[in-house]
């Protein structure tokens, strides 16, 4: 395993990084939000229309890094677009992206199953759907198309650590409580983007053997990686809906404010090295 942070800087930022672990409310795209200016935006990968959410800072001048969120797998919602702004306040320019179509929601864990069942199963069409959203930020005039990073939550952890392993020119990927499982097989130097997986110690969905093989694999690709384990954090640990659909619907999910912040600090140091937007407020 190699590493691109330098241990006295990681200490250093980690001691100035901002608590991001209220995501707070919602604006409604277009609204007054302050300088965030949020939009609704819609795009296509040639067969399928996407519906997507766009933030960024308008007091902001000049090209800046711009950030790719992919949704959990109950689809694009308002949790991701609150990610969204929190990331246009960090100084990104930050697109959460629709990966099922037509800005589908699932309302049953059944649902969210089959949406992205479907994904996983045609993931050349996945691919498409990534890709397109990413041409979309790349367009935008307040963004330097060379700086793009990707995160994800779940489904969305899993889309974009595929979106990695398949060689995307990314600066960085973090995936936070995703899958791990592969589905390409990873030559060395193929993957570009750093990675850095935020994984609940105690997510049953993630084993111990899941882990040993995916630190295999990044190791035996030459793959600069950071896993983090957070103690006592289940699945689902960023989203504060955890606790209400883990009881709703009988599954291990549970929010963990702790491993919430730590993680979103984690992302953000790994951010200050690699994608540096020149916002005090990191």
């Amino acid at each position: 395993m190699r590493y691109l942070l330098v241990f006295a800087f990681t200490i250093f930022l980690a001691c100035t990084t901002a608590d991001n672990g209220d995501i707070g409310e919602t604006p409604p795209a277009g609204g007054d939000t302050g300088p965030i200016q949020t939009e609704e935006v819609s795009y296509t990968d040639g067969e399928t229309n996407m519906k997507g959410f766009l933030a960024f800072d308008k007091t902001k001048t000049g090209k800046r890094p711009a950030v790719l969120i992919v949704h959990e797998w109950w689809g694009h919602n308002d949790y991701t677009r609150k990610r969204a702004i929190q990331l246009a306040e960090m100084g990104y320019t930050a697109l959460a992206i629709d990966m099922f179509g037509g800005g589908k929601q699932a309302a049953h864990p059944q649902d969210a199953m089959k949406f992205s069942g479907e994904v996983f199963q045609n993931l050349s069409a996945g691919e498409a759907r990534f890709n397109a959203a990413m041409d979309l930020v790349k367009k935008h005039d307040s963004v330097d198309p060379e700086k793009i990073a990707a995160i994800g939550y779940c489904f969305g952890g899993g889309i974009v650590l595929h979106m990695a392993r398949i060689g995307t020119d990314l600066d960085a990927v973090v995936s936070f409580h995703g899958s791990l499982d592969s589905h390409h097989e990873v030559q060395p130097g193929d993957i570009k983007a750093q990675i850095m997986v935020c994984n609940g110690q105690d997510d049953p969905f993630v084993t111990k053997e899941q882990i040993a093989a995916f630190k295999e694999e990044m190791d035996n690709a030459g793959a600069v990686y950071e896993f983090i384990n957070y103690q006592g954090a289940v699945h689902a640990f960023t989203n504060p809906d955890a606790d209400a659909n883990g009881e709703k619907f009988s599954l291990p999910l549970a929010y963990d404010a702790h491993a919430d912040t730590s993680s979103w600090n984690h992302m953000s140091i790994l951010f200050n090295v690699l994608l540096p937007t020149g916002n005090a407020n990191l």
